[in-house]
């Protein structure tokens, strides 16, 4: 690799590894320590290609879940079968890994500036912008990127667009799904919003059994099925369809909202 070399979003590769390594050794007792993840279908990982690959998930914490994933990964494609055992798969990390997010949240302050150059591809929301509700065209640069990044590696995408659970799909993921045609990978964490703040980055609770599974690609028909069909099956894909409520205990729903109104940092 030279010294250099860039990504198609001038990233330099050799800065980005480094900064993945960095945040790897940081974060890693955060999943196999103060808290347990527990992996399912890791095998899956294995056999995608290298580019082309969207993920689609349910969103708890602003970071913890994306960095879990970058974890889980990386330790699949280094050989580790549902586990993030030994840290030493983040020394040769995967660097064509990108994550969709808020350009307000990544903006925020120092931090997020750093982690966004290990992956992020910063959206202009056209739902929401400081806290409140907006109605706004769609940045279609933004939805160039996320084609580029698609061109170049895998993308993950949290598509309800916020932490909160059981609400709608955006209807832009299921316009690039039809546009770009990549194969999607539904993923299903949980446990995520009782382990952390709801940035994802102050541990809230030790000894958190967390769950992460990752389930078969989609089968999708690119051309015939509607933006609607592609949303609902997105719905049921990471279990946040309306029909999963029937399934869920009044008292859940009302901790997480409980959980919701405790925090103030808005996405």
């Amino acid at each position: 690799m030279g010294l250099l070399k860039r990504n198609p979003f001038g990233h330099i590769l050799i800065l980005k590894k480094w900064l993945i390594r960095f945040f790897g050794l940081l974060t890693h007792r955060r999943f196999r320590g103060f808290n347990e993840l527990h992996i399912e279908g890791s095998e899956i990982i294995k056999n995608l290609p290298e580019t082309n690959v969207l993920f689609v998930s349910n969103h708890q914490t602003y970071f913890a879940d994306v960095t879990a994933m970058f974890h889980v990964f990386n330790a699949s494609l280094s050989g580790r079968v549902d586990s993030i055992k030994n840290i030493g798969y983040i020394w040769h990390p995967k660097l064509n890994i990108y994550y969709v997010a808020a350009k307000e949240t990544m903006q925020a302050g120092l931090l997020t500036r750093i982690m966004a150059y290990a992956g992020a591809v910063s959206v202009e929301r056209s739902w929401r912008s400081k806290g409140k509700d907006v109605h706004r065209e769609v940045n279609l640069n933004d939805t160039e990127n996320i084609g580029i990044a698609l061109k170049d590696g895998w993308v993950i995408t949290f598509p309800q667009g916020t932490t909160k659970p059981f609400k709608p799909i955006r209807k832009g993921t299921a316009h690039i799904i039809k546009n770009h045609k990549p194969i999607v990978i539904p993923i299903v964490i949980d446990g995520f919003r009782r382990s952390f703040d709801k940035k994802g980055i102050r541990i809230k609770k030790r000894g958190i059994l967390q769950s992460f599974q990752i389930k078969p690609p989609l089968d999708i028909d690119y051309e015939n099925e509607t933006v609607e069909e592609i949303v609902e099956k997105l719905e049921y894909a990471i279990e946040q369809h309306p029909s999963f409520l029937k399934v869920i205990s009044p008292e859940i729903i009302e901790d997480m909202e409980d959980l919701n109104k405790e925090r103030k940092w808005e996405y």
